[in-house]
């Protein structure tokens, strides 16, 4: 009998960010194809109005199903907490598996009862991380810490990363003075950097990252029993792993090289710029 054809997964992020959600995904489902498209030209997505969010996502989630995605990926917070509902509203059909602020791990993990959450304004703003933390924070203070400039410090990160280290010291400091024990790591960007950030806050203060509960989450929804792919430790899989950038592609590739590891060579994606008039997506409109 021939061998079932491979898993295909389509993830999308406002940038390099995905790319920490990416490894996991890779490691746990070595055998999967991915595909992983950066909308570098709009990043960040944080500061953004819902409306537009919600209808860049329908486009990349789009693109990604109609290329042949078996499951889509939306490796953004921002995203997740604006668009997913919008998402599977109108693929009803096809499993989405979004990421969002690990809340009830950090307060579960924090000793002293003060847990930060570094993310973009966009989230931060979203009624899903009120609700998140209205439903596990209980009597643990939550420190709600945007990070205005990182994703685009994160995303330049290259031959000089002067910036990048100035921002890191300056939220260390914050977050050193809140006294914070657990701090949550609210974009995907900011793993990328979590090493970095560590040694500046020391083994004191615990860094929290569900890229690795996002992964088994995928692997959960993936089809049964002979299309799985096999799950391994191995960093790269036998899967084939596209990678589209909406801007220059180089830049993705090179983020690929240094962040995952990865030696694929990213390709332009060119998609029109969301249709809004007032407030209210072109797809949304009577």
């Amino acid at each position: 009998m021939p061998s079932p054809p491979p898993i295909r997964i389509g993830i999308f992020d406002s940038g390099i960010g995905g790319l920490s959600v990416l490894r996991a995904v890779r490691r746990r489902l070595p055998r999967a194809d991915c595909c992983y498209i950066a909308d570098a030209r709009h990043t960040p997505w944080g500061d953004r109005p819902t409306a537009w969010v919600t209808a860049r996502c329908t486009q990349l989630a789009g693109w990604l199903i109609a290329d042949g995605a078996d499951l889509v990926l939306v490796a953004c917070n921002t995203g997740t907490t604006q668009a997913i509902a919008a998402l599977r509203q109108r693929w009803p059909q096809l499993p989405f598996v979004g990421v969002e602020p690990g809340i009830k791990p950090a307060v579960a993990a924090s000793q002293n009862g003060r847990v930060a959450v570094m993310a973009t304004t966009g989230t931060l703003r979203s009624a899903r991380l009120q609700q998140l933390v209205a439903t596990h924070a209980g009597q643990t203070s939550v420190l709600r810490l945007p990070c205005p400039g990182l994703v685009e410090a994160i995303e330049q990160a290259g031959t000089d990363d002067s910036g990048l280290r100035r921002q890191l010291d300056a939220l260390a400091h914050t977050l050193r003075a809140a006294e914070v024990d657990t701090v949550v790591l609210g974009c995907t960007h900011y793993p990328l950097v979590g090493d970095a950030l560590q040694q500046r806050l020391g083994p004191g203060v615990q860094l929290v990252d569900t890229a690795e509960a996002v992964a088994r989450r995928v692997a959960s929804l993936l089809p049964s029993p002979g299309g799985v792919p096999e799950t391994g430790t191995a960093p790269h899989g036998a899967g084939r792993l596209r990678l589209l950038n909406t801007a220059d592609p180089g830049t993705l590739t090179r983020a690929a090289q240094r962040w995952v590891q990865a030696d694929a060579q990213a390709e332009a994606l060119w998609l029109p710029d969301p249709d809004i008039q007032d407030g209210i997506p072109a797809a949304a409109r009577p």
